[in-house]
């Protein structure tokens, strides 16, 4: 399994949204809201799932479907895209960390993977369901997480460079922007060359 691209560790190291938003005043979820999910293509053929919460789907569809015109995208059928991506516990780790004694104790805690970074950030995935018993383990071995979360991770990645990657940057930060959106999921492995100059 390839490792989350680069803009979803920035963009969970910059945590600019926070686990998720927060509801509309006054209101919960089950009076008038409902979750609804959008699959399609960015620039260059990468997958992105965006989840939203909202009281009316056609306003949202649209606000969606014209992020993704304006931006060089489409908007894809239901499950288009959805197979490229599996729940998975994640716990990530900052450079610096002892990795050889951590992948000793995630793994015998049952943790699925272990995998270092270019940053040589560390994350440890688990299984959805063994998730808080992997986590209570490693901190109580000592290793805290610097995050925590069970989310989306793509099988496959999608690596862009120059124009395509700058345009899918953008259609990302617009579908974040939506009020609706809660998450935004793609399989998307930025270049150095364009992080650089975002």
């Amino acid at each position: 399994m390839p490792g989350h691209s680069k803009w979803a560790n920035i963009r969970r190291r910059a945590k600019t949204r926070g686990a998720a938003r927060s509801r509309p005043p006054g209101r919960a979820i089950g009076e008038g809201f409902e979750t609804v999910r959008y699959e399609g293509y960015g620039p260059g053929g990468a997958a992105i799932m965006v989840e939203c919460v909202t009281d009316n789907r056609t306003r949202t569809g649209a606000e969606i479907r014209r992020a993704f015109s304006k931006y060089g995208g489409n908007l894809g059928a239901d499950r288009s895209v959805s197979y490229l991506f599996n729940w998975v516990g994640l716990m990530t780790y900052p450079a610096g960390t002892d990795q050889e004694r951590l992948m000793q104790v995630a793994l015998e805690a049952g943790a699925e993977d272990v995998v270092t970074n270019a940053d040589s950030s560390i994350e440890v995935l688990a299984d959805p369901v063994e998730f808080e018993t992997v986590r209570a383990l490693l901190t109580a071995r000592g290793f805290t997480p610097a995050s925590a979360e069970v989310t989306q991770r793509a099988s496959i990645s999608t690596a862009l460079s120059g124009e395509a990657a700058e345009l899918m940057v953008h259609l990302l930060e617009a579908l974040e922007a939506l009020d609706a959106v809660r998450n935004v999921y793609s399989n998307v492995e930025i270049s150095d060359e364009v992080m650089a100059r975002i």
